[in-house]
């Protein structure tokens, strides 16, 4: 399964923002364990190291980024994307390139926090909770030989 990692996801890890690192940290987990494929949109690691070397600082932010390209895939943007993503209709332009974004890479969810800013992105939205009982219902029917639950 291919996902696209909205920056807040990221940020609940780096941040330890509580209640949202537990969840949002598990699924970076499972992506560095391989369990899914997950891509995190180019300008969401500028920004990212941007936040970072302002607190706690360069080091920090270095370490972070270094750490995110051993472990994801970067979904670049080009030309294309940046045209389709006032099309998508969503009412916030960033958003609306993620979703781009995530569509342009055949993923099957944005993990984000902010759901209701992707409605009607032709990605799904779900946050890194809902994804969670996604995966472990998807894992029990794998675990039931593939057939589902009746």
């Amino acid at each position: 399964m291919k996902v696209l990692l909205d920056l807040n996801v990221l940020l609940d890890v780096v941040q330890n923002r509580v209640p949202h690192y537990r969840d949002s940290a598990e699924v970076l987990s499972r992506a560095r364990a391989g369990e899914i494929q997950a891509f995190i949109p180019a300008h969401a690691i500028t920004t990212l190291h941007y936040i970072l070397a302002k607190a706690p600082g360069q080091p920090k932010a270095d370490q972070t980024v270094d750490s995110l390209l051993a472990h994801f895939e970067i979904a670049t943007a080009g030309k294309d994307t940046f045209q389709r993503a006032p099309q998508l209709g969503l009412p916030d332009f960033e958003d609306a390139v993620v979703a781009s974004i995530a569509q342009a890479t055949q993923c099957s969810h944005v993990i984000t926090r902010n759901e209701a800013d992707f409605v009607g992105s032709p990605v799904p939205a779900i946050s890194p909770t809902a994804f969670l009982r996604l995966l472990l219902a998807a894992e029990k029917v794998a675990e039931r030989g593939g057939t589902p639950e009746r």
